[in-house]
């Protein structure tokens, strides 16, 4: 059963220097918050797991905390770049970053393997590719009944999934709704799972759509409005895309960077930036 917690308690209680996370959204409920109380506490040498790394990621590379970056694509939505993570792997700076870059849809097939329990999974992909060629974790099978040669891609098991939910109830049972990309199977895949949430409530009230996760999959549970910012909770906020637009221009700048950091995160017990 999970716990509801401070999220700076359930941070150090569930992630640890060398873990593999993974902070999962899809152009909302990206748990910025999470992040950051990552970011406040030093955790470090982290494997960092997104389908779609953004400013997030963003963040936590210029902090120097991540060695290593599983994805597939990378960029500040509708703007351009990530500097930070452009910066570490062409100068490595702050350190040296290893990529392990994929299709979405091999990282989506990877998490589903790991929520079920198999080793891999198996999809038409990669063909005309290059990326077969600069990770380990992708190989060719051949089909048992047809005989048609497919792509292979390696389970993902987080050590910890990090999501932001709209809502959970007092047992700990967490819904999404809107928008949802793999954070259900991120989360299943998980050892350990944290969720923010916009609110706790005495009962959930299931959506049409929605995503709800039973109690028995989330670790803990941490009370946080506004824990998504710059990106938004359906229902709750919207898009900060004025910070989508700024963070173009903190992030291109090693000393901008670190003074914005110093600033709006290590100097803050806030939810998120503003």
């Amino acid at each position: 059963m999970s716990e509801i917690r401070l999220l700076r308690d359930a941070v150090a209680q569930l992630i640890h220097d060398g873990d593999i996370v993974a902070f999962e959204g899809f152009t909302h409920l990206i748990p910025f918050a999470a992040a950051h109380e990552v970011i406040r506490q030093g955790i470090t040498d982290l494997t960092l797991v997104r389908m779609t790394p953004d400013v997030i990621y963003d963040q936590l590379i210029g902090a120097g905390l991540v060695k290593k970056l599983v994805f597939s694509w990378g960029g500040n939505p509708g703007v351009g770049s990530l500097h930070r993570f452009r910066d570490a792997v062409e100068n490595g700076w702050p350190r040296p970053l290893e990529i392990d870059e994929h299709s979405h849809a091999g990282m989506a097939n990877r998490y589903v393997a790991g929520a079920s329990g198999l080793p891999f999974a198996v999809l038409r992909g990669y063909r005309g590719t290059d990326l077969v060629e600069r990770t380990n974790t992708v190989s060719t099978i051949a089909c048992p009944f047809t005989g048609e040669e497919l792509a292979a891609v390696a389970a993902l098991n987080p050590d910890v999934t990090v999501i932001h939910a709209q809502q959970a109830d007092r047992d700990g049972n967490v819904q999404l709704w809107g928008l949802t990309g793999v954070q259900k199977e991120a989360a299943l895949a998980a050892k350990r799972v944290l969720v923010t949430v916009e609110e706790i409530v005495d009962r959930l009230t299931l959506r049409p759509g929605g995503v709800v996760l039973p109690s028995w999959v989330v670790t803990a549970v941490a009370e946080v409005p506004g824990g998504a910012h710059p990106s938004y909770a359906t229902g709750y906020s919207i898009r900060d895309n004025d910070f989508y637009q700024a963070w173009d221009r903190i992030s291109r700048d090693r000393q901008t960077f670190t003074g914005w950091v110093d600033d709006h995160i290590l100097r803050t017990e806030e939810a998120s930036a503003r």
